[in-house]
C-alpha cells in the first residue's frame, strides 16, 4: 500500500463486525445492516479469530491475491457452511473489520492479513492481536486501530498516520508511515531514514535480552537493550517450507529483481514436509496441481539462493523443518527466522527463534538483518522432578490454562529455567519451547547446559563442545521480568488433557482423590495420534513405545474401532525407533506408522478425522475448530494418546494400568 497521512472512512466503503451472533453477521454481508461500534460492546464481537479460521490450510495453496481474497474467512463455519462465502468480503465493499480479543492466534500465515488486504481492508480493529498477526499487518501496510478509534472514525473524524503509530516503537512507527516493511527497508538502503542505537545503559539482562544485545548492528551498537528497544539485527538462519516459500519467492522477485540473492545461504533452508501426504486426504485431492506449483517454485527458490534444500525423495520427507532444523542447523545463542509459527521450537536449544510472515522473511533472507523490537520477558522457574506418567506437554498445558489464559504470555519471551531442568532431557525442552505460540507468546527459551552439548555434538560431531559452551546465554543475576518469575514445581504436575477448541481449555487428573482423567471426562475415541513437531521428537517415540510395550505384554494392542497413528518427526526419528525395535511393538499392537510429515497437525495427512461426530485424542500441538478435520479433537501428551488408544477412551497413563 502507498503511504499515506491519514486514515478517513470512505463514505462508500463499510464496515464489517464480527460479533458472536452469526445472524449479524450474516445480514451485514449481505447488505441488510449497517452497526455502527457505539451500538456494540466489546463483549458482543468474535475473540480468538485464529488463523486458521481466516485463511484455512488450503487457501494457503494459493499465492495469486485474487484467489487468497476469494477465500477470505473460509474456516468461519456455523451449521457446516461457510457464514463468509467465496468473495464476499471483497463484494462487500469493506475497508473496516472489527473483532474482539486475541485476533490472529494459530499459525503464522501471512495469508490470513493477505485475505483481508487483498478483499479491501485497509483498517483492522480489536481489543488485542496476537503478535505474529500483528506484526503481518505491519509489514503489509494494514493499519491496526482500537474500537474507541472507529467510534471516532464513524462520528466522522479523520485520524492522523501518527496516531495508529504512536503505540509502537521509532522503526515500527516507520514502517507504518511508510506503507509497510519493503517500502522501509528500502528507504533504509537507499539512507533515506535511520535507526538510532539505543540509550539504555548497562544492565542485567534476560535471555532474549543479551541475544538480541550481541546480534545488533554496529549502527545500534549498544551495551544492552531493554523491553521496547527497537533495533536492527543480524539473522543467523531460517527457514521457509512449500507452504511459504513461493509468496517469498514471488516477493523477492518483484521488489528485487528475477536475479535476486540471498545472505549466508548456508543457514538458511526450504523443507517439504507441510503438504507432503496431502494427497491422502479426499478433500486435498483437486489441490494437487496447486501444491505441485508450490513445490516447483521453492525448488525454483532454493536452486536460485543455494539455501539448504530438505526436499521429499522419491515422496518421503526428510522431516518437519522444526524438528530437523534442531538436529541440523540451530546453535545455542542465535537468532532463527522462519516462516512458521512453531520456529520457537529452536528455542529448546537455547536460541532466539520465532516465528514471521512471508514478507519479513523475504527481507530478511534477501538482507540478512531484520528489525527486532526487544519483547518483555516472564520466567518460569522449574523444581523438582516430573513423576510417572506425566510430560512437559502436560507442563505446557498446564501453563495454558494457567497464565496464557490470563495473558500473561501474550507477546513475552517465556524463559525456562531453575533446578528442574537438569531432570528434563532435550526433546522434553524442545517441547516446552515449541508450544510457547500456543501461549501467544513471542517465543521460549530454556537455558543450556552440558545435555546442551551433547545432543547437538551427537548429531553435528564437527561443532567442538567448546565453541558450543562459548555460545551459551544465561539471564543475567537481576534481570527484570515484566511477567514476573513462577515457580514451576514439576512434582505436582498432573496429567493433563485439553478441550476441542483451545490449547488452554485444560483439565488435569486428580489422583489424591482417585480422579483420574478418564472419570473426570468419560470420552471415547475413534483416533489418536501421535506426531508433529511437538510429539514426533524421539523421546517421545519412547513414550509412545513403552505404552504400547506394556499392552503387548499384557496381550492387549489398539482397541477395536480406533485408529492409532504415529509419525516422525524426522528421518532421524525414524531411524532411531527402528533401531531401538519400537516398530516391531508397533505392528504388534496394532498402531499405523506414517513416514515424517506434518501431516494430520495441519489437517493434511493420514488421522484426521472425516466427520464432525468422531473424537479424537492427540499430542499435536492446537486443537481449533477445523485444525485437523471437522470431528472434536482433544490435546494430551504421547503417553495419554497411547493409553487412551489402548483402553478406547481418554485416560491418562499409569505404570501396569494393563495387568490383569
Amino acid at each position: 500500500m502507498a503511504p499515506i497521512s491519514s486514515f478517513k472512512l470512505d463514505p462508500n466503503k463499510r464496515v464489517l463486525f464480527l460479533t458472536k451472533d452469526p445472524d449479524l453477521i450474516r445480514k451485514q454481508i449481505r447488505g441488510e445492516l449497517n452497526l455502527r461500534m457505539e451500538d456494540l460492546a466489546v463483549e458482543d464481537l468474535l475473540d480468538d479469530i485464529n488463523t486458521d479460521v481466516m485463511t484455512p490450510a488450503w487457501v494457503c495453496f494459493d499465492w495469486e491475491p485474487e484467489e487468497i481474497a476469494k477465500n477470505a474467512y473460509a474456516g468461519l463455519i456455523v451449521e457446516g457452511e461457510r457464514l463468509i462465502g467465496p468473495g464476499e468480503l471483497y463484494d462487500g465493499d469493506f475497508e473496516v473489520i472489527v473483532s474482539g480479543y486475541q485476533k490472529g492466534v494459530g499459525s503464522s500465515r501471512e495469508t490470513a492479513v493477505q485475505a483481508e488486504k487483498y478483499s479491501g481492508i485497509r483498517l483492522a480493529v480489536a481489543a488485542s492481536f496476537a503478535p505474529i498477526h500483528a506484526r503481518n499487518n505491519i509489514n503489509q501496510g494494514v493499519l491496526m486501530g482500537t474500537h474507541e478509534q472507529l467510534k471516532r472514525l464513524q462520528a466522522g473524524e479523520e485520524i492522523s498516520i501518527g496516531e495508529f503509530a504512536e503505540r509502537y516503537d521509532p522503526i515500527t512507527q516507520e514502517i507504518v508511515r511508510k506503507g509497510g516493511l519493503f517500502a522501509f527497508t528500502k528507504a533504509l538502503t537507499a539512507k533515506e531514514v535511520s535507526v538510532p542505537a539505543p540509550e539504555t545503559p548497562a544492565q542485567p539482562m534476560t535471555m532474549c535480552e543479551k541475544i538480541i544485545q550481541r546480534h545488533l548492528l554496529a549502527e545500534c551498537a549498544a551495551p544492552a537493550v531493554k523491553p521496547g528497544d527497537a533495533v536492527l539485527v543480524s539473522v543467523d538462519g531460517g527457514y521457509s517450507h512449500e507452504f511459504t516459500t513461493a509468496q517469498v519467492h514471488a516477493f523477492l522477485s518483484e521488489q528485487f529483481g528475477e536475479s535476486y540473492t540471498v545472505q549466508n545461504p548456508d543457514k538458511f533452508a526450504v523443507f517439504e514436509d507441510h503438504l507432503i501426504y496431502a494427497s491422502h486426504v479426499e478433500k486435498f485431492a483437486r489441490f494437487m496441481p496447486k501444491i505441485e506449483v508450490l513445490r516447483q517454485m521453492q525448488r525454483t527458490f532454493q536452486e536460485q539462493t543455494g539455501v539448504l534444500g530438505f526436499n521429499a525423495v522419491d515422496g518421503v520427507s526428510p522431516g518437519i523443518c522444526h524438528q530437523v532444523a534442531r538436529e541440523k542447523i540451530i546453535e545455542p545463542g542465535e537468532i532463527i527466522l522462519a516462516t512458521d509459527s512453531h520456529t520457537c521450537m529452536g528455542g529448546g536449544s537455547n536460541a532466539y527463534a520465532y516465528g514471521v510472515g512471508t514478507t519479513e522473511y523475504a527481507s530478511l533472507v534477501q538482507s540478512g538483518v531484520a528489525p527486532i523490537v526487544v519483547p518483555e520477558s516472564i520466567r518460569f522457574e522449574l523444581t523438582g522432578e516430573l513423576r510417572p506418567g506425566v510430560t512437559a506437554k502436560d507442563v505446557m498445558l498446564y501453563i495454558l490454562m494457567t497464565y496464557a489464559k490470563r495473558e500473561e504470555t501474550l507477546d513475552r519471551c517465556m524463559e525456562f529455567g531453575g533446578p528442574g531442568l537438569a531432570s528434563l532431557s532435550m526433546d522434553e525442552r524442545a517441547t516446552l519451547a515449541n508450544m510457547a505460540t500456543e501461549c501467544t507468546a513471542k517465543t521460549g527459551i530454556v537455558e543450556a547446559d552440558e545435555q546442551t552439548v551433547e545432543w547437538i555434538r551427537a548429531r553435528r560431531p564437527e561443532l567442538s563442545a567448546e565453541d558450543l559452551r562459548a555460545k551459551f546465554v544465561a539471564p543475567d543475576e537481576g534481570a527484570t521480568y515484566a511477567g514476573g518469575v513462577h515457580t514451576i514445581a514439576l512434582d505436582e504436575i498432573l496429567p493433563m488433557v485439553a478441550h476441542p477448541g483451545d490449547p488452554d481449555r485444560g483439565i488435569a487428573s486428580d489422583p489424591k482423590n482417585g480422579e483420574y482423567i478418564e472419570k473426570l471426562d468419560q470420552v471415547k475415541i475413534d483416533i489418536a495420534y501421535g506426531g508433529s513437531c511437538t510429539a514426533g521428537k524421539e523421546e517421545d517415540l519412547d513414550f509412545y513405545a513403552q505404552v504400547m510395550r506394556e499392552a503387548a505384554d499384557a496381550g492387549q494392542r489398539v482397541a477395536e474401532g480406533v485408529d492409532f497413528f504415529i509419525q516422525f518427526g524426522s528421518a532421524d526419528v525414524e531411524t532411531y525407533a527402528r533401531d531401538k525395535g519400537y516398530l516391531d511393538v508397533f505392528e504388534r499392537t496394532g498402531v499405523k506408522i506414517i513416514p515424517p510429515g506434518c501431516g494430520a497437525c495441519i489437517g493434511c495427512g493420514p488421522g484426521v478425522s472425516t466427520e464432525g461426530d468422531q473424537v479424537t485424542v492427540s499430542a499435536i500441538n492446537r486443537n481449533y475448530k477445523g485444525r485437523s478435520g471437522p470431528g472434536r479433537l482433544y490435546l494430551a501428551s504421547p503417553l495419554t494418546v497411547a493409553a487412551s488408544a489402548v483402553r478406547g477412551y481418554i485416560t491418562d497413563y499409569r505404570e501396569g494400568m494393563f495387568a490383569g
